[in-house]
């Protein structure tokens, strides 16, 4: 499995219709987080390995209603 973060900026007033697209569009979202700073959203998604990050955030997370940027980090390593 790949674990990513995705952090997404939303249009004003948004962020809680955002959050609720994220969570009922896909059970590859496991957490959404609201944040403060110049992001409203952070996501974490598990992803099976070989999986095209790029389409699954373009398609999956950009395309939901009142997006209007994203910033992923992908990560390597997980330290319980």
């Amino acid at each position: 499995m790949q674990t990513i973060f995705v952090m997404a900026k939303c249009e004003l007033g948004e962020t809680y219709k955002v959050a609720a697209a994220a969570v009922e569009s896909t059970d590859l979202i496991s957490e959404v987080h609201s944040i403060s700073g110049q992001y409203d959203l952070m996501m974490k998604c598990y992803l099976e390995d070989g999986t095209d990050i790029g389409h699954f955030v373009t398609e999956r997370i950009q395309t939901l209603p009142g997006v209007k940027d994203t910033f992923t980090m992908i990560t390597f390593k997980t330290f319980v």
